[in-house]
């Protein structure tokens, strides 16, 4: 099949550009109500049943049969063997990605993750104190594909932040089931477990590692089963079975986020080789059919020129139809007035990833307010961020760029205040407090500080 990808061509000067723009962003995040039902039921039995609703589940779903959890559970000596066998460039290009990961993560901790406190004129002492989360669960996607990088972006943060556990969970069906794409559970097949995730399992540090996914995984974690211990928060992306379940726990347990289709904005003046840039849309498209890929630039001649390396480049991927599809549903090549204005519309659009593809990104990079992650210069294609650059690759989508952050250190601990207050501080903070209680009707309050008053 000959795939053809046309994005959308839209203009800033058009009378019809905001309508038009604002039909292309629109993706809804509400979760088909057939999939909330089946989730609230398999997080109602986990709760109930334990290991043998999840053993039932990942037979079901996964067609992978377990007489115990104990056969769902990784050992430490099969993730190092699982390193251990991988050739020469992966192991190494494994370490350095987590070596850069890490280094990132630790400056990160080190910046905003250390308590603090101090001594007003009275001797009472204010502060902070940092502490990190005892037990987290980081969610692997796994199935269709599998991806090593998201386990050093969830485990290596955990393990800088101090995290005392990491529970990995990763399905892997068997082939032919539902999980794989199949309609159901296959016999005596036995699944497919990538050895990349398992080696980063044990570059990162991770404590325990099940293969079972879906919304019972979430739904082991966040309640906790005679096997798998129950967690304080939850990270990392799945399906839309998982990000229900995720939703549902949340309250239960701390979520990272819920995350939408994966998407990339490109701001570029002209300067950088078409092909790099047709390139950079096609990253993002070939993950999903629903994945946004965008082009501002106020350059017209430079727009033909990516849209020609588009049609020339495409036939050359191997998931060509999924980007095609993409770039046709949702994507778009847009001619701005200005790159003043490109800056504007990306602050509106707040995407996950943004690309400066400019001679001079850090003449735009202080107007740019609202972005997951911000890639300046035609050399930092969003691909080495999403592997080996060092920050993080878990990133706000859907417009949530506007008020959350990249998953980081902070997303794993947790601040407590401190408060000792001096004998003389007392004395005025009582005073204080005595009459705001009142004027709340709340005596007890008041009292309590009255009592320590000279």
């Amino acid at each position: 099949m000959n795939s053809i990808a046309s994005p959308a061509r839209l203009s800033t000067s058009s009378a019809t550009f905001d309508a038009d723009f604002k039909a292309r962003l629109h993706w809804s995040a509400d979760t088909d109500a057939g999939i909330e039902q089946r989730v609230a039921d398999i997080l109602a039995d986990v709760q109930q049943r334990g290991d043998a609703a999840v053993l039932d589940y990942t037979a079901r779903f996964d067609g992978l049969q377990a007489k115990s959890m104990a056969e769902l559970e990784l050992t430490q000596a099969e993730l190092k063997v699982a390193f251990d066998a991988l050739p020469d460039d992966q192991r190494q290009a494994l370490q350095a990605a987590a070596a850069r990961v890490r280094s990132y993560h630790e400056a990160q901790r080190k910046a905003s993750g250390e308590s603090w406190s101090y001594r007003d004129v009275d001797g009472t002492l204010l502060g902070q104190k940092v502490t990190p989360l005892d037990r987290v669960g980081i969610y692997v996607p796994g199935g269709k594909a599998a991806y090593p990088s998201s386990v050093l972006m969830n485990a290596i943060p955990a393990h800088v932040a101090g995290v005392g556990e990491i529970i990995m969970v990763v399905p892997t069906p068997v082939r032919g089931s539902v999980a794989s794409g199949g309609t159901g559970a296959a016999s005596d097949a036995k699944p497919e477990v990538n050895t990349l995730v398992l080696a980063a399992a044990y570059v990162a540090g991770v404590t325990r590692a099940f293969t079972i996914g879906g919304a019972q995984a979430v739904a082991a974690l966040a309640y906790g089963t005679a096997t798998i211990p129950k967690v304080d928060k939850i990270t990392g992306p799945g399906n839309a079975y998982v990000a229900s379940a995720k939703k549902r726990v949340f309250g239960v347990v701390g979520i990272d986020m819920i995350a939408g289709p994966s998407e990339i904005l490109v701001l570029a003046d002209g300067s950088t080789p078409p092909d790099w840039v047709a390139m950079d849309l096609f990253s993002q498209a070939e993950h999903d059919e629903l994945a946004q890929s965008i082009l501002l630039c106020p350059d017209a001649a430079y727009i033909d020129l990516v849209q020609a390396s588009i049609n020339r480049l495409l036939p050359e991927m191997p998931r060509r139809e999924i980007i095609a599809k993409s770039l046709n549903g949702r994507g778009a090549l847009i001619l701005t007035r200005s790159m003043e204005e490109a800056c504007e519309i990306s602050n509106r659009i707040a995407p996950e990833h943004l690309e400066v593809s400019s001679r001079d990104p850090h003449r735009w990079e202080p107007l740019l307010k609202h972005a997951g992650a911000i890639f300046l210069g035609a050399y930092t294609s969003e691909s080495l961020g999403d592997y080996c650059a060092g920050p993080n690759h878990v990133l706000p989508t859907s417009g949530t760029a506007r008020f959350s952050s990249p998953l980081g250190v902070y997303d794993f601990q947790k601040r407590s205040s401190l408060i000792e207050v001096s004998e003389q501080g007392a004395q005025t903070l009582g005073q204080i407090a005595s009459v705001l209680a009142h004027g709340e009707g709340l005596q007890a309050h008041a009292r309590a500080a009255e009592m320590r008053l000279r």
